[in-house]
């Protein structure tokens, strides 16, 4: 047995026998996930990640799941996709200025793919050159605002199931690489 696993039969032990209590032991186990998984370093993040971040983190708060760069047909990729407890699903957009904006053509096409459309800025942005009939989230690195919805148009059922199942392989797939990077190594 390596000392690892030595280490947890005999925590186990000691909790049973009330040598130690369980949250000892579990605030020691969250000490050594987060020294394994640490936390992302803000300052390696390009401004639009900073805005997903924030919005991912707020999202989370009213019970949707995001993710980050995700591509619903070939030759698209939206900056945040998120996924609602009925089963809603939201796009956002983030633009970390005025010039990322204007060099983004192609971000109608991105309607069809949610029920939902937003825009991601931060508090310095120009929110008067964004079109009317979109929503308005302001955002930093830490959290968001949901400022104004827009229309809600729903999905056909056969692109949400199809939408659902690939953001739900997408998700299971990212984690899989998260947690096993070299698949097939021993």
């Amino acid at each position: 047995m390596s000392p690892e696993h030595e280490t947890i039969w005999y925590r186990i032990y000691m909790i049973l026998f009330g040598i130690m209590s369980i949250h000892t032991c579990a605030l020691d186990f969250c000490s050594r996930i987060v020294h394994v998984f640490r936390m992302t370093d803000l300052t390696t993040l390009m401004p639009g990640q900073l805005l997903a971040r924030g919005v991912c983190r707020h999202l989370r708060q009213h019970n949707f799941m995001s993710l980050e760069e995700f591509v619903p047909e070939r030759g698209k990729r939206v900056d945040v996709m998120a996924l609602g407890p009925k089963g809603e699903i939201w796009v956002i957009e983030c633009k970390s200025s005025r010039v990322d904006f204007t060099s983004d053509s192609k971000w109608d096409g991105y309607l069809e793919w949610c029920d939902r459309y937003f825009w991601a800025v931060d508090q310095d942005f120009p929110t008067d050159l964004l079109p009317e009939g979109t929503g308005l989230i302001i955002a930093d690195a830490y959290d968001a605002e949901i400022l104004r919805f827009g229309p809600e148009e729903k999905l056909a059922a056969a692109r949400r199931k199809a939408l659902t199942l690939k953001f739900a392989r997408t998700t299971a797939q990212r984690l899989q690489a998260f947690k096993d990077p070299k698949p097939g190594a021993v």
